[in-house]
């Protein structure tokens, strides 16, 4: 099972590096990392996203909560929440074949962001499989060349903010 965590630590050099070298060294897989500042700017928060049974994610946050510079841990997977990723996906675009890459791109309510002669590169924001479905549709129908994704980030709906919960 994946397991989302919001992590709220410190705003300095190396933190992010200390809690993926943590998790890495106990062997548990990260499926994606995303980093940002928040509302406060000495605060960070880092969305990780681990796959693990619910014994393996309790060590993870035990562990992490073990670091200084760790201020929250917030399991998003257990409450509403709402989680999103973003997307740059370059695909082969001949003249004949932009019109069907375009349709394809509206029913998705994605966006076209470059355009050459030979590619078109197409921005979707949305949870992950609605990202995965677009990349099959557009791999299979046209050929794939690039993709950038961004990892999980996620907040918790409702008032209370994660420092709080």
């Amino acid at each position: 099972m994946k397991h989302t965590l919001a992590v709220l630590v410190e705003n300095k050099p190396g933190v992010l590096t200390h809690i993926s070298g943590l998790i890495s060294r106990r062997a548990f897989n990260i499926e994606s990392i995303a980093a940002g500042y928040t509302e406060e700017p000495d605060t960070t928060r880092i969305t990780i996203v681990v796959e693990g049974d619910e014994i393996e994610q309790e060590q993870v946050v035990n562990q992490l909560s073990k670091l200084v510079d760790v201020i929250k841990i917030s399991d998003l997977t257990a409450v509403e929440s709402i989680q999103r990723e973003l997307a740059l996906i370059k695909v082969k675009a001949s003249v004949e074949t932009r019109s069907d890459i375009i349709n394809i791109v509206d029913i998705f309510r994605a966006s076209i962001v470059d355009v050459n002669r030979e590619t078109m590169v197409i921005e979707l924001s949305g949870d992950e499989t609605k990202i995965d479905a677009l990349c099959q549709v557009l791999d299979d129908d046209h050929g794939i060349i690039e993709i950038a994704r961004t990892g999980k980030i996620a907040l918790s709906r409702g008032p209370i903010p994660a420092k709080d919960q």
